[in-house]
């Protein structure tokens, strides 16, 4: 699995990656199904805009991505934001497919079973 961080507006530093490798790579712990994460965090120059720090998640999985954004007032609040609602997608994203997995192998042993008869 890759983490690739872009910024926008920003010089991205090494503490920034840290953390969000550290932030997001918490998420790909929960599914091994992830190929990559893309971060582009963007900070807005606009001093009339109060949340100017926002950070994108593209977490792309076998079959699917998961797109998720936040804005906050600093570049960290948003990342942690992110990676809770990314954590949150990716748990309904899995729990959702392997409802759906159970429930085919369920149909198919009881349709053996009724062959079998």
């Amino acid at each position: 699995m890759h983490i690739h961080v872009n910024g926008r507006n920003l010089e991205v530093t090494d503490a920034i990656k840290a953390y969000v490798k550290e932030k997001v790579g918490k998420v790909a712990a929960h599914y091994d199904q992830i190929q990559a994460i893309d971060v582009v965090l963007t900070v807005i120059k606009n001093p009339s805009v109060s949340d100017s720090h926002i950070a994108e998640v593209n977490c792309k999985m076998l079959g699917d991505t998961v797109r998720v954004e936040e804005q906050a007032e600093t570049m960290y609040a948003s990342i942690d934001l992110v990676s809770d609602k990314l954590d949150r997608q990716v748990r309904k994203f899995k729990e959702k497919n392997s409802k759906s997995k159970v429930g085919a192998e369920s149909i198919r042993l009881n349709a053996a079973e009724e062959t079998a008869e």
